[in-house]
């Protein structure tokens, strides 16, 4: 960050003028304003009206309508977190686009962007105009800054009145002005402390005061007043754009482009060390070294070659010369690549915004910023062409006391009612004494009956229509902020289906996103402003963290450097620094959406097999998501494993059942074997008795045989 004090006096005298200048011109809008902010917040009642209603016997009855609608239209604004995307304008910054978009969310969490928003929500309703403020916080990060926003009171910014534009691009000057205390001052700017100290203080208001009635229970900080015992000084912190002197930058072997201030760019750029290695160009020194060191290697390995070349050819080694070259490296800076072609240099002139601080009649620092947009953005409501837009308070203003008279008027016709009204012959009564009894049950009034007796008289009742006229009027202020019953959880103007009030709560929607369409285009320029100021701040190494929607934590690196050890070349992942980027801002994407109806279509989706459970797991309130997964994935798993050993079990199983009739019909097998070999045996008894017998059989016949023959031979003798 860059600073440059300056001594002009004509820059104080300037900025006071313009503020006075300014002032004057908006003054009806400033009276509109807070006589707003008051309405809003129940001073509803001019104390010319308020004294005339306590006059009659009423009491001034506020019946806020105004304050739950707006407040209903901010949470339904702010119901998400905006989500940002970056969309490069050249292929070159494809890479770090996605980062960048991580980057402007981990600002929007850092400066609690939802309070901001929501702020700056509440003044476009109430006000007509909210702000929102980009800003370079130099002591956060433990000194390395950070890039913030913050919400501005509209009644502390003082525009160009001649300012068309919606987002005040055409404004001469923007100031933001406002008391401090000379303590408040310098504990903001610690380095200007002694100017603060001695500027002159005095306390003036720029606080318009209206004629509402003031209760004492609702404080604006014009309502605080001034402390005697403190020193006031006025600040003001004004910005202008101007003309400034640039050099554009190429080089050519690198393919990066640079835009530099003239000062950057003659007292430093062109001093920057750079290497010319064997005809190529290097910018960093530990690269340089290490493509010399690399040269000299491949050398000394060509040496060695030769002589093993030679020594296979019976050389002597000795006879082979040391190579006297040496690496071609020659030293030089940007300057003399400039003048060599190397580098293209083009001077342009560019539009930059400049800031001055004053504090008082001291001026503190004079600073140019990084971009070409206010870092102011405004959040304009009914757009008038003019710095001085109308709100949607001021609209349903007299819709607002129609409703506070209807009422006033039922309770005092309520309190006639229960209040007999007597008519009294004149002079028959005392009627102090005849009052104070009347409110007395049970007692007995004297009176002359000559006179007449007391006649009691009844008002006329209210038509119904005076009821249902206030109830339609609470209708009108919540259509007129955008706003329907059935979105505020009324069940009774909700439809009997669950379809039904799906559709309807989706479609009541489209009247207020003409509302998001002006939120989403100021949060877009805030995001085109950051990245001009991040791309100035993040130069170095940086890590962060963004959680996500689905509470997952992402982390990334920005600015890192790393060589490459083939190239032997400096890289830097996600460079910051360079690259154009278009924001915009997802429609749609602050306002709030049906969750049973969300999840019930990611749940369809699931069933069809369109998308996994992570992503259904992502539109579930379910905290730990990441946890809920990984259980998930372990349950999974298990049951993986429980399924195989199921099956591994199922297959032991019909192997076990295999062998058991296996071994069943071995079994039977076996005795049939034996039964078989038994039979064998029986068999072979069998056969063997057969042939013992024929045998014998054979020995008896040949025996009958011998004895015949022998008897034929004895009786032939």
């Amino acid at each position: 960050m860059t600073m440059a004090n300056s001594t002009k006096p004509s820059l104080v005298d300037e900025t006071q003028d313009l503020y006075n200048k300014y002032k004057q011109r908006r003054e009806t809008w400033a009276h509109h304003a807070k006589e707003d902010r008051e309405f809003r917040l129940g001073r509803q009642w001019t104390k010319e009206q308020s004294d005339h209603l306590q006059s009659r016997g009423q009491a001034p009855i506020v019946i806020n309508r105004i304050h739950p609608a707006v407040e209903t239209a901010k949470a339904m604004l702010t119901a998400n977190r905006p989500s940002f995307r970056c969309s490069p304008r050249e292929d070159s910054d494809r890479k770090v686009a996605n980062v960048m978009s991580a980057l402007l969310a981990y600002c929007y969490d850092i400066s609690d962007g939802r309070n901001v928003i929501r702020e700056s929500i509440d003044d476009y309703y109430v006000t007509g105009l909210g702000y929102v403020m980009v800003y370079q916080d130099p002591t956060a990060d433990d000194g390395k800054g950070e890039v913030k926003i913050t919400d501005i009171d509209p009644m502390d910014v003082f525009v160009d009145p001649n300012a068309r534009h919606r987002m005040f691009d055409d404004a001469e000057n923007i100031i933001i002005s406002r008391q401090f205390t000379k303590a408040q001052a310098m504990k903001l700017y610690p380095m200007y402390a002694k100017k603060i100290k001695n500027a002159g203080s005095n306390y003036s208001d720029d606080r318009p005061v209206t004629q509402r009635t003031d209760s004492g229970e609702v404080h604006f900080p014009e309502d605080v007043g001034n402390m005697a015992e403190e020193e006031y000084v006025r600040g003001y912190e004004r910005y202008y754009k101007m003309d400034v002197d640039k050099y554009r930058t190429y080089e050519t072997w690198s393919k990066r482009e640079e835009l530099l201030d003239e000062e950057v760019y003659l007292n430093e750029y062109v001093e920057r060390p750079a290497w010319i290695i064997n005809g190529q160009i290097v910018t960093d020194e530990q690269q340089a070294d290490a493509l010399i060191r690399m040269g000299q290697q491949k050398i000394i390995q060509a040496h060695q070659q030769n002589v093993q070349n030679m020594m296979q050819q019976g050389y002597d080694p000795e006879t082979v010369p040391y190579p006297e070259q040496q690496p071609s490296a020659e030293r030089t800076t940007f300057g003399e690549l400039v003048a060599k072609g190397a580098i293209e240099v083009v001077q342009v002139s560019v539009r930059r915004i400049c800031q001055v601080v004053v504090m008082g009649d001291k001026f503190l620092y004079k600073r140019v910023l990084p971009c070409e947009k206010y870092p102011i953005v405004p959040i304009i409501n009914i757009h008038t062409r003019t710095p001085y837009p109308t709100s949607d308070v001021r609209m349903v203003k007299g819709i607002q006391e129609y409703i506070n008279k209807t009422r006033s008027l039922i309770i005092a016709h309520a309190t006639t009612s229960t209040n007999t009204k007597i008519l009294v012959p004149e002079g028959s009564v005392d009627m102090s004494e005849f009052e104070q009894k009347w409110a007395q049950p049970g007692v007995a009034i004297p009176y002359d009956p000559t006179d007449g007796p007391p006649v009691p008289v009844q008002p006329s009742p209210l038509p119904n229509e005076i009821y249902n006229n206030e109830q339609t009027a609470k209708a009108d202020i919540d259509h007129a902020l955008g706003l329907y019953e059935m979105m505020m959880g009324n069940s009774q103007a909700a439809p009997q289906t669950y379809k039904a009030t799906i559709s309807l709560d989706e479609f009541g929607q489209r009247k207020i996103k003409s509302k998001l369409a002006d939120i989403e285009s100021a949060l877009s320029r805030v995001g085109q402003v950051a990245v001009s100021l991040i791309q100035q701040l993040y130069t170095t190494e940086k890590v962060f963290r963004v959680i996500q929607p689905n509470n997952s934590l992402s982390e990334y690196v920005i600015n890192k450097r790393l060589i490459d050890d083939k190239k032997q070349e400096v890289m830097t992942i996600n460079d910051m620094t360079i690259g154009k980027y278009d924001v915009i801002v997802v429609a749609g994407s602050t306002l709030p959406s049906n969750r049973y109806a969300e999840l019930e279509f990611y749940m369809d989706a699931y069933a069809k097999g369109l998308i996994d459970r992570q992503e259904v797991l992502k539109k579930t309130e379910v905290f730990d998501v990441e946890g809920v997964m990984q259980r998930m994935d372990v349950v999974a798993q298990l049951q993986q494993k429980l399924q195989q050993s199921g099956e591994q079990i199922k297959k032991l199983k019909g192997d076990l059942q295999t062998r058991d009739r296996e071994s069943v019909n071995l079994r039977k097998k076996v005795e049939v074997e034996k039964f078989k070999t038994g039979l064998d045996k029986t068999q072979n008894k069998a056969s063997a008795a057969a042939s013992v017998f024929e045998k014998r059989l054979g020995d008896e016949d040949k025996n009958i045989r011998a004895q015949v023959q022998q008897a034929a031979k004895s009786a032939s003798k």
